[in-house]
């Protein structure tokens, strides 16, 4: 895939899938992108309305088909699904769309070959860890998109505080995607220096209310999109899109993706996000860097948040 010629498959044309799709587009990084969907002719029109702007952007093939279309497809993204409504949790979206997804790996599983699977449906971590389940695949060809948007809120959210510019502040979200997600303060830094002593060059008192403040914002960022416009689709569509560019360029990026978690940290049987190495063979290592106390007991609390959700899904079979 370091020729960059590579086939994406999206399945799920709703707004994630068909922002995914564009910002894809957009960006260049293959030279196949299929889009399948439930809905046929929505699936079909995207797919014609993408081919319109090629002549502004460059060569590339745009199409819409079923699952026979994604066969040879060296990622299949899946973002089919319900999405979250206003004051509604991810978790609370696991009934459906755990069926959906059980379904979609079936159709995939039947074409054969081994492509790298990325998850965006939510609850993405419960579901990561189903597919993985399902199709037997290796952990490092299965992953969800995870916490890759969260951190870059994180990120985005420090660098308006510090008033410093976005790239060179480097910090991590891990854990579940949703409400128990945790900051790994111990490790932020700005272009090296630490996030506590930036802080302080700055003004800016690094204390447990300022942490809780950010965490906070990072972790009512979607439930406030959602309010507002009824769903979020731009920022993880370009989440997506860094996941896929760091494959099929083989960057060796690291990215807080979801993935198996077992024994790691001292963890469960559950997949949550952790920093990973992203490679052209998907995830080429899980990074077990030391965490402070406290945020290693609020890994594991997140763990068995998605553990205990994990149980209920496994009980109603």
């Amino acid at each position: 895939m370091k020729s960059k010629r590579a086939k994406v498959a999206i399945i799920g044309m709703g707004r994630v899938g068909a922002t995914f799709a564009y910002a894809l587009s957009l960006k260049r990084l293959v030279n196949e992108i299929v889009v399948v969907d439930v809905d046929a002719e929505r699936a079909e029109g995207e797919a014609m309305d993408l081919r319109h702007g090629l002549p502004l952007i460059g060569p590339m093939d745009i199409r819409s088909g079923g699952f026979e279309a994604c066969r040879g497809a060296d990622i299949v993204v899946i973002t089919a699904g319900a999405g979250q409504k206003p004051g509604q949790t991810r978790l609370e979206l696991l009934d459906n769309n755990a069926a959906v997804v059980r379904s979609i790996a079936s159709e995939l599983m039947a074409l054969g070959g081994a492509p790298i699977l990325i998850v965006a449906t939510n609850p993405v971590d419960v579901l990561t860890h189903r597919l993985l389940a399902q199709t037997g695949f290796p952990a490092s060809r299965v992953m969800g998109s995870g916490t890759v948007l969260d951190s870059s809120r994180l990120r985005q959210m420090l660098a308006e505080e510090l008033r410093v510019d976005v790239r060179g502040v480097h910090a991590h979200i891990i854990g579940e995607h949703g409400d128990s997600e945790l900051a790994v303060w111990s490790r932020a830094n700005v272009s090296g220096i630490p996030l506590a002593d930036f802080c302080a060059g700055r003004g800016v008192a690094f204390d447990a209310a300022f942490r809780e403040r950010v965490q906070d914002g990072v972790r009512r960022a979607a439930y406030e999109i959602i309010a507002r416009k009824g769903s979020t689709a731009y920022a993880v569509g370009v989440a997506l899109c860094r996941i896929v560019e760091a494959i099929v360029r083989d960057e060796k990026s690291v990215l807080t993706v979801s993935t198996a978690a077992k024994g790691r940290y001292g963890l469960p049987d559950v997949s949550l996000s952790l920093p990973c190495v992203i490679g052209e063979d998907g995830i080429e290592l899980v990074a077990e860097s030391p965490l402070a106390q406290d945020e290693h007991q609020a890994l594991h609390h997140s763990a068995q948040v998605l553990l205990k959700t994990e149980a209920s899904l496994t009980a109603q079979g």
